[in-house]
């Protein structure tokens, strides 16, 4: 995201819980140590009072079943942006999850009913009702930022792609994996952040967004083509894991929103 960033003629202030992991040195920014679950006073008036805030901060994942993201989560992410925006915030993008929709399948549109089945879809999809409640009193622009599936450099080690980056340099000659059967929608980790970037800018008021490639792909044929494409010789061993029970077996989203805003403000 700061890569992008850099891109543009902002000055931007970038909330670090701890600056010792981040590599932040080279984009030259003002680096601001925080932890949102212990705010200092007037967090809003401390960063500049900046026009539009990225929201990505989120804790406790991958475990989405916790009840972590309700009562803890939760509450300490509604009072942090609260706060920024009744001391005058004025535009505000946050990342929500393909999770908030629940076990529904097939192309997924904004306009469905959220119907999150875990702890953390529910915890985001209640966070993004309590800021549309707060636009009411405080208006501000809201961009909600629905991410399907990344895949890129900087990703946490449990991901997909960084789990098979691990057993290639490792040398195995085997990746354990699901039956693969599993459809999904992946979007490399820099277009995503290019989007938000673009709609932090824009401070246009868009709602919901999904945040996708619009093309279905299965598991087994995504991670064939990341061995494919960088020479590595491996194995697949399919059925090793079962299949997850927070999401359903075939789900992609519709990106037609999320074209319309590019095309109008490339």
């Amino acid at each position: 995201m700061l890569s992008e960033l850099s891109k543009h003629s902002a000055d931007v202030v970038a909330l670090v819980r701890n600056t010792e992991t981040v590599k932040l040195a080279s984009f030259g920014i003002e680096i601001f140590p925080f932890d949102i679950q212990a705010p200092p006073d007037n967090t809003f008036d401390r960063l500049g009072r900046p026009d539009v805030l990225i929201h990505l901060a989120w804790g406790g994942l991958p475990n989405y079943h916790s009840l972590h993201h309700l009562e803890q989560e939760l509450p300490a992410q509604y009072n942090f942006l609260n706060e920024l925006i009744r001391d005058g915030l004025s535009a505000l993008v946050v990342s929500g999850t393909c999770f908030e929709y629940g076990m529904q399948s097939g192309r997924i549109q904004e306009e469905m009913e959220p119907r999150p089945n875990n702890a953390y879809g529910s915890a985001k999809n209640s966070l993004r009702q309590q800021l549309e409640h707060l636009k009411t009193t405080h208006p501000f622009a809201l961009t909600w930022a629905r991410l399907f599936y990344l895949f890129g450099e900087g990703q946490a080690p449990t991901s997909l792609l960084s789990q098979l980056k691990i057993s290639v340099e490792r040398g195995d000659k085997t990746f354990n994996m699901s039956g693969g059967k599993q459809v999904r929608d992946y979007l490399q980790v820099t277009k995503v952040a290019k989007y938000i970037v673009m709609m932090a800018i824009s401070r246009l008021d868009i709602g919901v967004v999904n945040i996708c490639s619009g093309k279905p792909i299965t598991i087994r044929s995504l991670v064939e083509g990341w061995i494919k494409d960088n020479g590595w010789k491996i194995n697949l061993n399919l059925g090793y894991y079962k299949y997850p029970d927070y999401e359903p077996m075939a789900f992609w989203g519709d990106r037609r929103k999320l074209d319309r805003f590019l095309k109008d403000n490339s």
